[in-house]
């Protein structure tokens, strides 16, 4: 942990459009996802529609698909995308040296 930051690890560890997810004692588990073009968001991991796990959905662009219907919600702000209406919170992540870090207050709003 860095201060207000918390250290998940090294951003190869997340797949290229792929995610991976980090526990959240007493909340819903957050998913890290990394895009084709190497840019790391961090989702609550649970679609608004009906709370499929995003962190198993596929990454295309900008967006992850919900696996359960399809749903395609924005990377950058949680907002479904397309006639879709509801948005998943979103948690503040950077790449510092290479390492992947969550704001902890971000983190414990979005699972609580």
């Amino acid at each position: 942990m860095t201060g207000d930051w918390l250290d998940i690890g090294w951003v190869e560890e997340i797949p290229l459009r792929g995610s991976r997810t980090v526990q959240v004692d007493g909340g819903d588990d957050i998913a890290v996802f990394r895009t084709g073009d190497n840019r790391v968001f961090a989702l609550l991991d649970r679609c608004p529609h009906k709370h499929g796990r995003l962190s198993q959905g596929i990454v295309h662009g900008g967006a992850v698909a919900c696996p359960l219907h399809n749903w395609r919600i924005s990377l950058a702000t949680g907002e479904a995308l397309g006639e879709d209406r509801g948005c998943t919170p979103t948690v503040p992540v950077k790449v510092s040296g290479g390492r992947v870090l969550l704001c902890r207050a971000g983190t414990l709003k979005a699972a609580a």
